[in-house]
């Protein structure tokens, strides 16, 4: 059961009525050489309430339907997905990485959804409803992995595809990314803070963590590429694919695709943009793939 709250700021009051979503529905198959995934987007776990003060939208059925490729190769750059949906959970949910907030309107400052500097009104699956009442991930979606059986570090554990075709895990990877009898280690993002004040045209004050463009990819510095992931065995594709991580830090969920997307991933509204106090819209998404976020690197040798 999820709750819509509606605010009556005037009168100093919170209403609280409860209503009822859903059943959760996802079918996945494979035709033509694509997976198909299909759902109504309701999650099949226990969410927060929305609406919150964080985010004024409430969770409602959707129509997806996502194509991928079950051939997916590497590109020789990365594929931006700014204005995309970067993949979907396989309960039909889909991961979102960025936002729609910025500063002062700027899309060089877009506003990081986990940095606790703006109030998006996550839940505890690091998810949370943009206007039109679709639920997303922006993080790790801690519901499904514990209906999954859990990221204990025991196996490795298969949420999701990328609009690109390769695989999306949780936290644990192999120790030896060749090995499948190596010992299951939690993957470490090559992310880092910049260093030292953010430019004198931007917002002031030093590289944080608020925005997105307050970080860098440091190549060596963790076990993963700029994309997030990195090419090696899993239980699904024994002799190794390349497959994406969901991190404990940022980026969190990759904000860029290694292969080439699928259009279905693409998003169909309005752009999202300056408009409102940040953190009270959910995420806008517009339409084409968009430029790479700053700070994000060339692919790592070997691609």
């Amino acid at each position: 059961m999820n709750f819509r709250i509606t605010f009556n700021l005037l009168a100093g009051s919170i209403a609280i009525i409860a209503t009822a979503l859903e059943a959760p529905q996802v079918s996945i198959t494979e035709s033509g050489g694509k997976r198909i995934i299909k759902s109504n987007g309701i999650p099949d776990h226990e969410t927060g309430q929305f609406p919150n003060r964080g985010n004024p939208n409430a969770i409602a059925a959707q129509s997806y339907e996502y194509r991928m490729t079950l051939t997916p190769k590497p590109t020789l750059s990365p594929n931006p997905s700014r204005h995309a949906t970067f993949g979907v959970a396989i309960n039909g949910v889909p991961f979102e990485a960025g936002t729609g907030e910025f500063w002062n309107g700027d899309r060089t400052w877009n506003y990081e959804a986990k940095s606790g500097k703006i109030d998006l009104g996550l839940d505890q699956n690091d998810a949370h409803v943009q206007p039109g009442g679709q639920y997303h991930y922006h993080a790790l979606p801690i519901g499904l992995i514990s209906k999954l059986g859990g990221d204990d570090g025991k196996k490795m554990l298969l949420i999701g595809w990328a609009a690109d075709g390769f695989p999306i895990y949780a936290t644990h990877g192999h120790s030896d990314p060749k090995d499948a009898a190596s010992s299951l280690v939690k993957m470490r993002s090559s992310y880092q803070l910049k260093k030292g004040e953010r430019p004198s045209n931007g917002p002031s004050g030093s590289y944080d963590g608020t925005f997105t463009a307050d970080y860098e990819y440091v190549a060596g510095s963790g076990d993963l590429d700029d994309c997030n992931g990195r090419f090696g065995v899993t239980p699904e594709y024994p002799q190794g694919i390349y497959h994406y991580y969901i991190t404990e830090t940022f980026p969190y969920l990759s904000r860029q695709w290694r292969g080439e997307p699928d259009s279905s991933f693409e998003k169909k509204g309005p752009p999202g943009g300056p408009g409102g106090p940040p953190g009270r819209r959910g995420r806008r998404g517009g339409p084409g793939f968009g430029p790479p976020p700053p700070g994000f690197g060339p692919p790592p040798r070997g691609f």
